[in-house]
Order: C-alpha cells, then structure tokens, then sequence
C-alpha cells in the first residue's frame, strides 16, 4: 500500500464561544491554516490537487464552505474542493479521504482538515417557507440541531453521556477527576510552550482598531479544582445525572490542517515527513452510547496496521465528554499515562468541525517532539460512530 506522508500540520488556537474568533467565519479560520501550511512548506499554491474540509454547522454558510476557504487561501479557482460531515469526526473524515485519492492516484498533493465557528451557528425557523398567516413562531438553534442533537432519539448529546455514566457505573467525582486532570495537562503544555509549533496565529478585526493577533488557546481554565466542578449542577438530567459543564468539552471555533503527498513526493520535493498516515476506520455503534464509538473503531485501524495497541506510544482521543473518554478508556484498557498527555477537548475546547484534524495535528507534533514512532487518534461522532487513524514515524 502506497505510504502517505503528512508534511505540515497546524491548527488555530482554540477560541471561546462567542470570544476572540466570534467575528470570524470558519472559512475565515480554515483559510489562515491552509495559507500557513504553505508558507511552511514554501510552496506554490498551484501544485495543491484538491481541498477536503469538514464541517458540521453549514447551515446560512453559503456553498460549499470548502470551496470557500480554498480560493479564500489563496488556492488556484481551478482546484476543487469538498466539504465533509461526519459531526465530531469530519476533520479527521476528511483526512482520510484525502489519503484514500492519493493512494487511488486521483491527487498528489491534498491539504485536508476541518473547520467549525460554533459563535455564528444561525437560529433557523421551520415552517416559514409557505409563510407565517399569524401568530407567533419558534427559533431554532442550528448549533444544537446540526450538531448537538440526537436525531434518532431526539436529545442532546448529554443524555446520551449520561447513558454511559450508567451503563458503566462511572461516578461524578471520576468524572471531575477527569476534567481537572485534562485542565492541569493543558495548562503544563501552555506554560512550557508545547502548542507554539502547531498553532498558527490569526489576526482578527476590531473595526478602527489595529487587528488583535491570537497566538493561544482561550478556553483553558487552569484555577479548575474538584471543589470548584463539585459545585455544578447537572446540565443534562438535572434531578439525578453528573454531566455537567465542566465536566463536558465546550462551545468553540477553530480550524486545523494537514498536508498530505506520498512519501517519494515528499522526498522529491525536500520536504519533511512528519508521518506516515498507516490505517483509518469508521465504525458504527448504537446512536444513544455514541460515546463507545472509538472503541470498535480503534480495533478496526489497529487491526488493518497489523498493531496491538499495547505497541502504540501516543494516542489522542477527543474528549467530549469526561464520562466516554473513561467509558473508551475501560473498554480499550489502554494505558492512560499515553492518551492526551497535553490535555484534551475538555480543557482546548471542541470546535466540532475541526477536532479531528485537530488532535491529529497535536498527536502528529507530540510524536516528533517525544521521538514516538506509533501513534493512534480517535473520536467518538454523533449518531452512533466512531472514527480512528494510526500514524506511524
């Protein structure tokens, strides 16, 4: 099978709801990764075959947000582009399409990722279409229709946390544990300069103002105790659940990006392989424990590696919430001291568009750092799937 190199990885910071990238789109975002990737790689953007972003909240976005964010950057009008849903998984999704062209020879270069702006998710009126005689109507939110909401069971993404908290009797105080653990990792990984790498500043307007440059992650809340989390109130089952909002991974916006060629076209062009893209797999589970996705996931790119997981020295697993990252945890039995040692969704936020790019780009800049050779990223998607990838150094 034809070896494919990632040769630049980077993301934005990671903004709050509503904070720093709240006057930006996600084409916006997406568009100042991909221009970066390139200056790294000091290529010309004319060699790019193809653009493949996820993206989840494209509701009032306008055509093809892919599209947008390629000419955005910069890119030739005649390279093409796609945008790709599968909810918390299409910025990974969309890396292994890209690897998958390539390795079919539709492509040789493809920046893939994600992007989401979870801030300007529009409010949508149903029934409007044939006009509204009178009375009054009702908003929806599409930040929680699209990408929030069960549509098979009709609740949010929470319910179906609390559902794994009681299969597998994971109590509150593991899941603040949990939570707080993720908050004191990132803020290690902040302090000691761990993200500057990856991340790629972006200037946001402030109308007559100069631009602000955002050079670090906002959501990160170092001060977090248990005592603090212990305070919350359920924000799911209010009379008996544990899922609360520090518990749970946040509102955000942000992009990430990878650059994708076979290893020979790496060498061709001198450029860095900062890993080999091994194995994907996409793997289907009962919508109300979506959380438990990784799992069959993982086994499956683990299986089509030739690994065990024993043998895999860092994983990224995206933390939507405390209670399925423990969930995936107990079934896998990985080795917690390997997964998300510089923090997790929890403490960086969850734009969710853009957080399976996301962790590989983490997972992809840790390995080079450590030295690692194996890598493993993984998410759990809305409606019941999971999605993995192996890296390998």
């Amino acid at each position: 099978m034809t070896d494919i190199a990632i040769v630049a990885a980077g993301r934005t910071p990671i903004g709050s709801f509503r904070g720093a990238f709240a006057p930006l789109s996600a084409v916006d975002l997406g568009a100042a990764v991909v221009r970066s990737l390139l200056e790294r790689c000091q290529l010309p953007a004319a060699v790019v075959d193809e653009l493949i972003f996820g993206q989840v909240l494209t509701a009032g976005c306008g055509q093809n947000p892919a599209r947008q964010t390629a000419l955005r950057a910069g890119l030739p009008v005649e390279t093409p582009a796609v945008t790709v849903n599968l909810v918390c998984g299409s910025g990974l999704k969309a890396v292994q399409q890209a690897v998958q062209a390539i390795r079919c020879g539709d492509a040789e270069i493809v920046i893939a990722g994600g992007q989401e702006s979870m801030s300007n998710a529009p409010y949508l009126m149903h029934g409007a279409r044939d006009g509204l005689r009178f009375g009054h109507a009702s908003l929806q939110d599409s930040m929680i229709l699209d990408g929030l909401w069960d549509a098979f069971n009709d609740y949010h993404m929470g319910i179906t946390a609390e559902n794994l908290a009681d299969a597998f009797d994971i109590s509150r105080e593991r899941q603040d544990a949990f939570a707080v653990s993720s908050q004191r990792k990132a803020a290690a990984a902040i302090a000691s300069g761990r993200f500057r790498d990856e991340t790629v500043p972006v200037s946001v307007p402030q109308g007559k103002k100069p631009p602000r440059r955002v050079t670090d992650d906002e959501q990160p809340r170092p001060e977090t105790s248990e005592q603090q989390l212990a305070q919350l109130r359920p924000a799911f089952r209010p009379a008996d659940g544990s899922v609360t909002a520090g518990n749970a991974s946040s509102l955000n916006d942000g992009a990430a990006a990878v650059l994708l060629m076979r290893v020979d076209k790496a060498h061709e062009l001198g450029l860095p392989v900062l890993a080999r893209i091994v194995s994907a797999a996409v793997a289907g589970v009962d919508p109300s424990v979506m959380g438990i996705g990784p799992v069959s996931a993982c086994r499956q790119a683990l299986q089509r590696a030739g690994w065990t997981l024993d043998e895999v020295d860092l994983i990224e697993a995206n933390e939507a919430f405390a209670v399925q990252a423990l969930a995936v945890g107990q079934l896998l039995e990985w080795d917690s001291e390997k997964v998300n040692v510089n923090g997790g969704a929890i403490a960086l936020g969850h734009p969710i568009g853009a957080s399976g790019c996301r962790i590989l780009v983490s997972l992809v800049h840790e390995m080079q750092r450590r030295g690692a050779s194996k890598g493993l990223a993984t998410l759990c998607v809305g409606g019941g799937q999971g999605i993995a990838m192996t890296l390998q150094r």
